[in-house]
């Protein structure tokens, strides 16, 4: 997987205690091997989760290792990012984009 550094990696067992429980607002990047937008995700994650890390947690889903997880929450594309906010998806975005813009889409769920 494309592992962005400082980000944590959750998957379909421990997914409801990782984000559904989280008390932060949670990041998911949802990834593949195979997705080379994924990859220049990677370090935009890491800044994030390095910034943010008072207010938002960062975390990855390897879809093609987590299948139930990526079908509960119908995700097609690669990369799907959603944020959770107590337990419950309040955002979605597709595609590869740069902080800044991520930042401001996701900043109104913090």
């Amino acid at each position: 997987m494309s592992r962005a550094a400082g980000v944590a990696e959750v998957t379909d067992e421990d997914f409801a205690a990782e984000v559904i429980g989280s008390e932060l607002p949670v990041l998911v990047e949802f990834t593949a091997d195979w997705c080379p937008p994924c990859w220049q995700m990677a370090p935009v994650l890491s800044a994030l989760a390095a910034e943010e890390g008072e207010r938002l947690k960062v975390v990855q889903l390897d879809v093609d290792h987590n299948p139930e997880t990526t079908n509960a929450y119908r995700v097609l594309s690669m990369p799907t990012f959603m944020v959770f906010r107590a337990g419950e998806p309040v955002r979605s975005m597709v595609g590869a984009r740069p902080k800044r813009r991520l930042l401001e889409e996701i900043a109104d769920a913090l």
